[in-house]
């Protein structure tokens, strides 16, 4: 099967899980509509503590439901949208993908990666341990984040599950994703 959405999931309130939808409906230039992180604006808490004007490029955050697999073998049972993602694909390594990547999502969605999710410290609140789980090291030691990636929105439209994701490089020389 194609790269697709498995699940999509939104929460109105600033909540570290989000409940699953039947679809989302995304705003371009905002993120999620009724998701407490869209806005033109950051909108993370942190975020708006150091400067609430700056642009928000954490509008729609999606992860890999591939990692769930990996949790479960090291004895995290995390379940899609737990972990605080709008979207939880499958068949697509997200992380592998550089800075600028566009996903067509569906027949209208458009998003553009700006960066990684940096796992923060709800996550051992959630479950303990699971920050050293979603983190890992490459072998020359650089560190690795797997708690996915962050978007905007390009093109606005409705996102369900099953619905296909294709990928579009960025042109010239590609940047690996950092954390935003």
């Amino acid at each position: 099967m194609p790269a697709h959405v498995f699940a999509v999931h939104l929460s109105a309130r600033h909540r570290f899980s989000k409940e699953t939808a039947l679809c989302i409906s995304l705003l371009a230039g905002q993120g999620v509509a009724g998701d407490a992180h869209c806005g033109v604006t950051v909108q993370h808490r942190s975020r708006l503590a150091r400067d609430a004007h700056l642009p928000n490029l954490r509008q729609v955050h999606l992860l890999q439901r591939e990692l769930f697999v990996e949790l479960a073998a090291t004895g995290h049972h995390v379940h899609p949208g737990e972990l605080g993602e709008n979207i939880t694909t499958e068949g697509i390594d997200l992380l592998a993908l550089p800075t600028g990547t566009e996903l067509r999502v569906g027949p209208d969605v458009l998003l553009r990666l700006t960066g990684l999710r940096n796992p923060c410290v709800q996550i051992n609140r959630f479950q303990p341990g699971l920050m050293a789980a979603v983190l890992d090291h490459t072998a020359d030691g650089a560190l690795v984040r797997k708690a996915g990636v962050m978007a905007v929105v390009l093109l606005g439209g409705e996102v369900a599950a099953l619905d296909r994701i294709d990928v579009q490089l960025p042109a010239g020389r590609h940047t690996p994703l950092r954390p935003v």
